[in-house]
């Protein structure tokens, strides 16, 4: 991989991490536009490396929240922060079962399975389409709920399902206002995705050779500033009840995919 096509990959991941349109099944699409013959571990690194990126932006953009959230857990008193921070821990259950007992055949989901990734992109776009038709409501996530987003969330860690538009879908259907719905989303994936690197990391998963180091680095920088972005831009498209935008992409790359797929 190149360091011109880790920054472009880069860039793909900051941008669709936080539209609903798959960062995970996009970065699969790129890869295999660009040819890249990684096997199904080094493809993950690589996704694992961006969206860590992406998860330190969501950091960058939420700072408020997530220092509320942590002041929450160690304040040990029954109040709203540590109720909020109670939710975000019951919502990452299933995606933790997941990861750990079926990590080895998650794996097995990336790195070149276009058909896979494109049928996953039409249920992604039938989400949106259902939640854009719901009705705005100004409910707050509860603890059952949450642990119904976390399931959403197990899920789309399927390349292919947007893990945002999965949860934000989910959590408006389940009547949660829409921008509260959006912040419980972007929230909940931050915890994991540390867990996630911090494992990797002690476990030897992830490792770089010297020739890796830049262009991981590069795919990193491009996936952490076009991340800030995204994520803001995302927040006031929630508002605006746009969904519906975002599933006919879906749809169409879907069926590129599935086109593409069938015919090499």
């Amino acid at each position: 991989m190149s360091l011109i096509e880790a920054i472009i990959l880069g860039i793909v991941q900051g941008l669709t991490e936080f539209l609903p349109v798959s960062s995970s099944g996009h970065l699969e699409l790129g890869k295999a536009l660009f040819g890249e013959k990684l096997v199904a571990q080094d493809s993950l690194t690589f996704t694992v490396v961006l969206h860590f990126a992406t998860a330190l932006s969501t950091m960058v953009v939420f700072r408020k929240e997530v220092f509320t959230i942590i002041k929450g857990l160690f304040q040990f008193q029954w109040n709203e922060e540590f109720e909020f921070s109670i939710k975000i821990i019951i919502s990452m259950i299933p995606a933790v079962i997941i990861g750990v007992f079926f990590e080895e055949e998650l794996e097995q989901l990336f790195g070149g399975k276009i058909l896979f990734v494109g049928i996953m992109l039409l249920i992604t776009a039938l989400l949106l389409l259902l939640a854009d038709k719901a009705k705005n409501t100004d409910k707050n996530v509860t603890y059952k709920k949450s642990f119904i987003i976390g399931i959403a969330q197990a899920i789309a860690m399927l390349p292919g399902i947007s893990r945002s538009g999965a949860t934000i879908s989910t959590s408006v259907l389940l009547g949660i206002d829409r921008t509260k719905a959006a912040r419980f989303s972007f929230l909940m994936v931050v915890p994991l995705i540390f867990g996630k690197v911090a494992k990797d990391l002690m476990s030897g998963e992830i490792s770089f050779q010297n020739e890796q180091f830049g262009v991981m680095s590069a795919g990193f920088i491009a996936a952490f500033i076009s991340g800030i972005f995204a994520c803001n831009w995302m927040i006031s498209l929630v508002k605006r009840s746009k969904l519906s935008y975002f599933a006919i992409y879906c749809a169409i790359v879907g069926l590129i995919a599935i086109t593409y797929a069938l015919l090499n």
